[in-house]
């Protein structure tokens, strides 16, 4: 993948975006399905899709100079992260009741991402040097 972390959101973010939008839960569930078999070009197209996601996320944690710090560092294994959440996605999760229940990829990895962006940065202090305190919303 030829993609590069900058701290704010850039044109380049949105060209990414425009190009992969948003995609029915079917559809994401066939790339999935997809990429559990091998397929790279799939599980590209899925990290794609989420860059956007991720990026989010970040901002959403981090003060932005913590951002402009640690932005590529926390992109880039957030990215890996999602590989190995692609690998464990359960396609055929059920309820409670037993009823198959599909859910987005997006609900899957979120929490995962937010607590390794907590972790990374309260790594050596970074969450708490400098006066910036972040919250933990």
């Amino acid at each position: 993948m030829n993609y590069r972390w900058t701290a704010d959101y850039h044109f380049s973010d949105f060209n990414i975006i425009r190009q992969y939008p948003k995609i029915s839960l079917s559809e994401e569930r066939k790339l999935i399905s997809k990429a559990k078999k091998g397929s790279k070009k799939s599980r590209d197209e899925l990290i794609f899709r989420h860059i956007g996601f991720l990026k989010f996320r970040i901002h959403k944690k981090a003060f932005p100079a913590l951002v402009r710090r640690f932005g590529e560092d926390l992109l880039s294994e957030s990215i890996l992260i999602v590989y190995k959440k692609i690998k464990n996605y359960n396609l055929n999760y059920r309820n409670k009741r037993g009823e198959l229940h599909p859910v987005r990829f997006i609900s899957c990895i979120w929490k995962r991402i937010d607590g390794f962006i907590i972790d990374y940065l309260r790594k050596d202090n970074h969450y708490h040097s400098s006066n910036h305190i972040a919250t933990l919303d």
